[in-house]
């Protein structure tokens, strides 16, 4: 395909390679991390490798099951979950090919690769189908958990049964009564005389609850220890964390009694459904293992400190949840695209001859807005994440202690962001592919509309859109008396300067450079007003508001930082001619940039003028008076 006599490269509907490279070797500078003495045995050569692996197995086991596993869900006879046979298949091959392995140390067989290629590798899985990946995520995060505060003799018993796909993973927090007040659960843990604990209590929207794709499932499940008086402790700081198996393990270490774990029934949702959803019951009687009531569990670091504990997979999982929901915007954004290219309809606005063939709709500008502002979303949301994802990285293995005390500081403060921009703007980036592609996108003959489906479980799962805005604004730009945004300061500080370097005092990217400081500006009288202790509840009524603000700021920076990475790639004198497929991929990332710092970094405007005001419309609302 070619416009204009220049050649398009026909993009894959999953995910853009060319993008992930510019963002890992151009703007991350990924490369970079093999210089560190755990990523020393890498280099480019092996994150292409493990890259290109993920997107065939990807593209060959995982894409082409998307729809089924939406069409034919999870059943439940009352006793046994089934999936249709294909998942089990992909997420074997999953396995096989080592996936379960990517970012795991090499003492436990792992590839030892940065934390970042692994996002990178996992954004192909969930692009191609988010149910099916969410499986392996899960387990992930719970092998990831347990490697960092287990005990050894715990670690070897559960984590390599779950990287070589034997045992599959969950975590257990909310309860049907409790929902995301956590402070309310209510499953008891009691204390038996062999060291383990007996736990009885319910378990709602539990993902990857019960299924027949492993030979076992390992539940992370919060609960209480009862205190010398029999009571549960009130509040979170109760809280302990439990590893309750589906079966219990025999003297081989394989699958062997079956513990008192139940399911109640199965959640049937708007999207996401080939992913199983489960109420599970703890310790109903429905089986008694050792003879004795109670499903047996086993304590997971110290006593009181499960929520601390569990917000080890509850962090990961939120970045997991922001590139999720990144990948099921971009995979729409590149469906719409093709469909946009090769739908004729309509001639141009001078023409009046009937006769004359019709154009594809991408030659009519109110469609390519559309997918501009879906390549911004969702190249944007990509971006962020990719960026938190190598904020891990660098808070882990920087080789200078400061820089990895400043990349933890800003993972903490990102987080929630990472989470929960993607889960609100590239479900955008969903609705304006159905709308690109009209009435057939708002059809099942057509993906763009389970994408939509799928995508509009993101805001909700893993702490809502407002859980995170209280979480934001309410603690993470106090942490340490704000040092975090200071960091973050310098950091816009340091491309705004790059963009005049780079383009020139009086260009263009210099000017949007100026306008990011003044929001910034902006944002710091505004911070100084919500903290105000005189009126905590009125800010805190306004946390959305400012959530989304900061996020929509923060995605314009690093869309003016990647602008300077293409200029600079442009402009090079290195005496290679750029091709005009690069050439256009370029213009491609500074005509999205430049979308986004003219439409829609001046969206935050309105948003702080309700923030300097303390509104308090929300807050003033009476529940009689809807």
């Amino acid at each position: 395909m070619s416009v204009a006599g220049v050649p398009i490269e026909v993009p894959s509907k999953i995910l853009r390679r060319r993008d992930l490279e510019f963002l890992l070797y151009e703007w991350l500078e990924v490369e970079m991390l093999s210089t560190r003495q755990v990523f020393a045995e890498h280099n480019r050569e092996t994150f292409d490798a493990v890259l290109d692996a993920s997107e065939r197995v990807a593209r060959e086991h995982f894409y082409p099951i998307n729809k089924l596993l939406d069409e034919q869900e999870p059943e439940f006879d009352g006793e046994f979950v089934t999936t249709p046979a294909p998942l089990k298949e992909a997420l074997e091959m999953f396995a096989a090919t080592g996936m379960l392995l990517a970012g795991q140390p090499e003492e436990l067989g792992g590839m030892q690769l940065p934390y970042v290629i692994e996002k990178a590798c996992s954004a192909y899985f969930s692009a191609a189908s988010v149910a099916a990946s969410g499986y392996a995520m899960l387990t992930l995060g719970n092998v990831n958990l347990l490697r960092a505060h287990a005990t050894p003799e715990q670690v070897a018993a559960w984590v390599p049964p779950m990287l070589s796909g034997r045992f599959f993973g969950t975590m257990c927090l909310s309860e049907p009564q409790a929902g995301s007040s956590l402070a309310d659960v209510a499953t008891r843990a009691e204390a038996a005389p062999d060291g383990s604990y007996r736990l009885f209590g319910n378990k709602m929207w539990i993902s990857g609850g019960d299924h027949d794709l492993a030979q076992n499932i390992v539940h992370l499940v919060l609960a209480k220890i009862p205190g010398e008086d029999g009571r549960l402790v009130p509040g979170v700081k109760g809280l302990s964390l439990f590893i309750v198996p589906k079966f219990l393990l025999d003297e081989s270490g394989d699958p062997g009694e079956r513990n008192d774990v139940a399911v109640a029934g199965l959640n049937h949702k708007m999207g996401f459904r080939g992913t199983t959803n489960c109420l599970l019951n703890f310790g109903e009687g429905a089986y008694r293992p050792g003879g004795e009531e109670g499903a047996v569990g086993f304590l997971v670091g110290e006593r009181d400190r499960g929520l601390a504990i569990m917000f080890h997979m509850m962090n990961e999982a939120r970045i997991g949840v922001g590139i999720g929901a990144v990948t099921l915007g971009y995979t729409a954004y590149l469906h719409a695209l093709d469909y946009a290219r090769n739908r004729p309809q309509g001639r141009p606005l001078g023409s009046r001859n009937p006769a004359e063939a019709p154009i594809a709709i991408v030659g009519h500008a109110d469609v390519r807005r559309m997918l501009l502002a879906q390549k911004a979303y969702v190249e944007g949301g990509l971006a962020l994440t990719l960026w938190c994802a190598r904020l891990v990285d660098d808070a882990a293995s920087a080789a200078d202690p400061a820089e990895r005390v400043d990349a933890a500081r800003l993972l903490d403060l990102m987080t929630p962001v990472a989470k929960s921009w993607p889960s609100q703007w590239c479900l955008a980036a969903n609705d304006l592919a159905i709308q690109v592609m009209g009435g057939y996108g708002y059809t099942r003959d057509y993906n763009v509309e389970q994408y939509y489906r799928d995508n509009r479980l993101n805001p909700i799962h893993e702490g809502t859109h407002g859980i995170q805005a209280l979480d934001l604004l309410g603690r993470k730009v106090r942490l340490e008396g704000g040092l975090a945004l200071r960091v973050l300061a310098q950091r816009i500080g340091a491309t705004i300067a790059r963009a005049a370097d780079v383009a020139g005092a009086d260009s263009e990217w210099t000017g949007y450079g100026a306008a990011l400081a003044s929001w910034g500006a902006r944002f710091q009288v505004c911070l100084v007003r919500l903290q105000d202790g005189a009126n905590v509840e009125r800010g805190l009524a306004n946390a959305t508001v400012f959530l989304e603000a900061f996020g929509h700021y923060v995605v314009a920076w690093q869309w003016l930082d990647q602008a300077c990475c293409a200029l600079a790639a442009i402009s090079s004198d290195g005496g290679v001619e750029i091709s005009a497929g690069e050439l256009a991929f370029y213009n491609g990332k500074l005509q999205a940039g430049r979308y986004f710092l003219r439409w829609e970094l001046p969206r935050i405007g309105p948003m702080l003028d309700l923030l300097d005001e303390l509104d308090a419309t929300a807050l003033e609302m009476r529940d009689e008076w809807f």
